[in-house]
């Protein structure tokens, strides 16, 4: 430990936060959390304590180290997964136990909701929270979550009635209708604000509800959310993680960075991104995710379904803008701080073009994918590019057209957190457009058969599980669910399964 990092480690406060160990280049190679930071860090050098091979491997690299405070561990969970996915240190990836990261789903507008953990969101209309990447700590966490706002866990298997856990206060019971659908998602909508950081609005609505409810003597109900208020003031002696309220952004490098660099007057609280995804001009799609404080906020993506055919970016990356900024778009998501374009100058040009065609005046640049640059119209970007900033990051500038671009080391806090954002707008517009491929090669090949409706299709796909399914039945497994006359009818117009080589 050089004397510089021993003496910087001095001022570790006693609060919860989020740790970086960085090598001699600046990189960051390690993100952790701690409930205390003072006594997390130091435990890095203290010679006395055993360490396995990568951990010393890790601490001899450690050149400098910092930190960002949380208001209590309930924040760290989440900001040190979303950091650990900005930056992926490579210590991280070789440390961690559990590979695959986990979230939070609650399918709200099922007739049953439920709170459950998965490995893989789906496009399912639940919400979804995450992702952390230590799965017993969130387990560990919803536990506590479950005294405050009681949930079902029932994902499957509705039970005939009341479980235990209705009795220990930790379920709604509505299988013998102890709670109604509507108190039940009003808690849920409580539980989901509290995921998303909303901390403080929940318990200010909990305090109003209370008084109300003295006021018109319904004590019982009263008593209800006094209990549930204290359970939730309680958590904060808890370990566990929530959402990025209580994060303070000033401390955020690749925000604070980002907007000293394009010269905005705040940092970017809502920043986001966009992208298209086709497959040969077929099955257009365009995705938006929404960063906020620097954090993905998945309840807020969005997709579009290109109007617009054939194999066109600029066009189709027009289109998108053009919907998001619609009257009725704006009234319901705002607008946010900051745009950011997957791609160069054409797809920039495109989506600005849109944007002054909607009259709205917001900063837009775009992120090249073959270098990494950080692409700026000179008039129109509504950005105002600081020749310091660029000096101090040692950025290399070219110029072209109207364009300038930017080009930063790899290892810079706005690169990372802009290919943050890039890269899930990419995955979620193929992850769309992927979806709508898979329904049309199925849709149509099913629905080009005479006499196939959308009626026997569906049995067809939930009996076989699938086209390739159906095409390996035999004449009498499909009569048994169409009849004899149209199962002949099906197997005559479907085309063979390729047979196999010997």
């Amino acid at each position: 430990m050089t004397d510089a990092l021993q003496e910087k480690l001095k001022n570790l406060p006693n609060q919860a936060g989020v740790y970086f160990h960085k090598d001699k280049t600046g990189q960051i190679i390690y993100v952790g959390k701690a409930a205390i930071l003072k006594n997390r860090v130091r435990q890095y050098f203290q010679k006395s304590r055993r360490r396995d091979p990568k951990t010393e491997a890790l601490v001899a690299e450690i050149y400098d180290t910092d930190w960002v405070t949380v208001e209590s561990e309930l924040d760290a969970l989440f900001v040190e997964a979303e950091m650990v996915r900005r930056y992926m240190p490579r210590y991280n990836i070789l440390l961690r136990d559990d590979k695959s990261s986990l979230y939070v789903r609650i399918n709200y507008n099922d007739p049953y909701p439920s709170v459950t953990v998965t490995h893989r969101p789906l496009d399912d209309r639940a919400e979804y929270f995450g992702p952390f990447f230590n799965g017993g700590e969130v387990k560990r966490a919803l536990r506590y979550l479950r005294k405050p706002f009681p949930y079902s866990t029932h994902a499957n298997v509705i039970p005939k009635r009341a479980c235990l856990q209705y009795h220990l206060g930790l379920c709604p019971g509505l299988e013998e209708n102890k709670t109604s659908l509507s108190d039940y998602r009003a808690n849920l909508r409580k539980l989901m604000q509290f995921l998303r950081g909303e901390r403080e609005k929940v318990i200010q609505k909990m305090e109003e509800d209370m008084q109300k409810a003295a006021k018109k003597q319904d004590f019982e109900t009263a008593a209800k959310i006094r209990n549930q208020y204290y359970a939730l003031k309680a958590l904060s002696k808890q370990i566990v993680f929530s959402d990025h309220e209580f994060l303070d952004i000033s401390k955020d490098r690749g925000l604070q960075g980002l907007a000293d660099l394009l010269g905005l007057k705040d940092v970017p609280r809502r920043i986001e991104g966009y992208d298209i995804s086709h497959m040969q001009g077929t099955d257009n799609v365009a995705s938006m995710v929404v960063f906020t404080n620097g954090l993905p906020d998945k309840a807020n993506y969005r997709k579009f379904k290109m109007r617009i055919p054939g194999n066109n970016d600029f066009a189709h990356m027009h289109e998108a803008i053009t919907r998001r900024l619609s009257e009725k778009n704006v009234k319901a998501w705002g607008i946010p701080d900051l745009f950011l374009i997957d791609g160069g100058k054409g797809q920039v040009a495109a989506a600005i073009r849109a944007r002054d065609e909607m009259g709205v005046s917001r900063p837009m640049v775009g992120l090249a994918k073959r270098e990494e640059e950080i692409v700026v119209h000179l008039e129109k970007s509504q950005v105002n590019v600081s020749k310091i900033e660029l000096h101090n990051q040692r950025a290399i500038v070219s110029e072209s057209d109207d364009f300038i671009m930017i080009l930063l080391p790899k290892s810079s806090d706005i690169v990372k957190l802009l290919q943050r954002i890039r890269d899930e707008s990419h995955r979620f517009a193929v992850s769309y457009h992927s979806i709508l491929k898979g329904k049309r090669q199925t849709a149509s090949a099913l629905d080009d058969i005479p006499g196939i409706g959308p009626v026997t299709r569906k049995k067809l796909l939930r009996t076989f599980g699938s086209f390739r399914g159906v095409r390996e039945a035999n004449e009498g497994e499909i009569a048994q669910v169409v009849g004899e006359a149209r199962a002949k009818q099906i197997l005559a117009a479907l085309p063979k399964p390729p047979k196999s080589n010997p």
